[in-house]
């Protein structure tokens, strides 16, 4: 193993801001709104209509379909409706509108520990699927198709990403200090469903207090480890870690558990030890909400369905003077730029940025003709050709930029973009083609069943 990976870029993480903030619970008191699409796969079809009473742990929404997932009611009250609202891309989806009453009264079906030494791998995904539980560091792909692999004797690394590398954000951070036993409680679980794995917590090493708790918890599990990591952006990403750990490079077309390894955050895990030993869905998760722009940023467990509006008010709001350039839901480097706060999280919402700075704003300013430098090629962390790539969608040569420089295989990660002198919007123009690319795809496939 090693501990980091080739290329990558160092840029402020601005993690002072928030990282000393301890986790505090947040009880919305305005309506809870809960899309049907919060998952990768089909969105989820609601099981309630307008007048339903609702409970903490209901569920609102079931899987559709094998990628799909549950949607967990976080509060109690009454479904307002079933309708089309603003979310976080800014498309109007369908979701279930919850009255909430405030009192916050749970469904009684969870909470009570139980012994779980005899129970079968089989019933650990059931709970798992039940539970409506995702990948929770921002790919929303659904846990129990992950965690049920065509081989699973062939894993042979369960790796927990504590990296937490975006800029700004330091909830799992605070997770990791603060729940690390039962982070391990998690790891242990899931370790059942791959008897030859073993299991590596992966985290960055500007976070001393998270691996110090995280190795105090691990004492004592033969079959868990800390990997302590470089600092360095995107050292969090899932090819990154699986080539630090595994030392395995592997084609976009190739998932994880097909070079051996699966990879799930650390919130992930706490959520699968949490549904397993106390069969607790998931309908609240950590994250953070910071930047110059706010007052008191702060790390909060807060409920899916709150509004951005309401989390920005519970970290003191707006400082007094300042005007708010952009707010991001996630980080800056690899979240989204939202235009209203009037939207709800999701359990893949990680983080609220509000910036009183626009990068964007000021490097579109800058921006001159390529320079030819090379220096996106050179912190690339799959080792792609940006300048290429660039010129080949500049000339309308997709099938190029796709068979000849692999331009799917892009996580988006934005390294390109920020090293490049010339002030160029390489990564946005990457997100634009594949989105492009796809949409053929797709309608050619359409086209063919016709």
């Amino acid at each position: 193993m090693k501990d980091t990976f080739r290329g990558g870029v160092h840029p402020k993480d601005k993690k002072e801001l928030s990282r000393e903030a301890a986790l505090r619970v947040f009880d919305a008191k305005g309506e809870m709104v809960f899309p049907l699409a919060q998952h990768i796969g089909k969105p989820a079809k609601a099981v309630v209509q307008k007048g339903d009473a609702v409970l903490v742990g209901d569920v609102l929404a079931e899987a559709d379909g094998f990628v799909s997932a549950n949607v967990i009611c976080s509060c109690s009250g009454t479904v307002k409706a079933v309708e089309k609202r603003r979310t976080i891309s800014g498309a109007m989806q369908e979701c279930v509108v919850v009255t909430n009453d405030g009192s916050y009264t749970e469904n009684g079906r969870f909470g009570t520990r139980e012994d779980i030494s005899a129970i079968t791998n089989e019933e650990i995904l059931k709970r798992v699927k039940d539970a409506g539980i995702i990948g929770l560091g921002g790919a929303g792909f659904p846990t129990h198709v992950k965690l049920a692999p065509k081989s699973p004797l062939g894993v042979k690394y369960l790796i927990a990403n504590g990296a937490e590398c975006e800029p700004y954000l330091t909830c799992n951070d605070q997770l990791m200090r603060g729940s690390a036993k039962e982070i391990v409680e998690g790891m242990e679980i899931v370790l059942r469903l791959f008897p030859n794995a073993q299991g590596v917590i992966a985290i960055e090493q500007n976070k001393h207090e998270a691996i110090a708790a995280m190795e105090k918890a691990v004492k004592g599990h033969s079959r868990i480890r800390v990997l302590s990591l470089r600092t360095k952006y995107p050292q969090g990403g899932e090819r990154s870690l699986i080539r630090v750990i595994a030392g395995i490079d592997y084609p976009i077309t190739k998932l994880p558990a097909d070079v051996g390894c699966i990879v799930d955050n650390v919130g992930t895990i706490y959520a699968i030890g949490r549904a397993v030993i106390y069969r607790e869905p998931l309908f609240r998760h950590v994250m953070t909400v910071t930047g110059e722009a706010i007052k008191e940023p702060s790390n909060f467990i807060a409920r899916d369905g709150t509004s951005f509006q309401e989390l920005i008010e519970a970290a003191g709001g707006i400082k007094d003077g300042v005007t708010v350039k952009k707010i991001i839901s996630g980080g800056p480097m690899m979240g989204i730029a939202v235009g209203s706060i009037d939207i709800p999280i999701t359990k893949t919402t990680n983080g609220i940025t509000v910036l009183a700075e626009d990068g964007v704003e000021l490097a579109e300013k800058k921006m001159t003709a390529c320079l030819h430098c090379g220096r996106c090629t050179t912190v690339c962390p799959n080792g792609l050709m940006p300048q290429m790539m660039a010129d080949a969608v500049e000339v309308g040569d997709f099938e190029r930029y796709e068979k000849k420089l692999y331009g799917l295989d892009c996580i988006s990660c934005g390294s390109c973009t920020y090293i490049c002198p010339a002030k160029r919007p390489l990564t946005q123009t990457f997100k634009q083609t594949k989105a492009e690319i796809m949409a053929r795809k797709r309608a050619a496939q359409a086209g063919g069943k016709k």
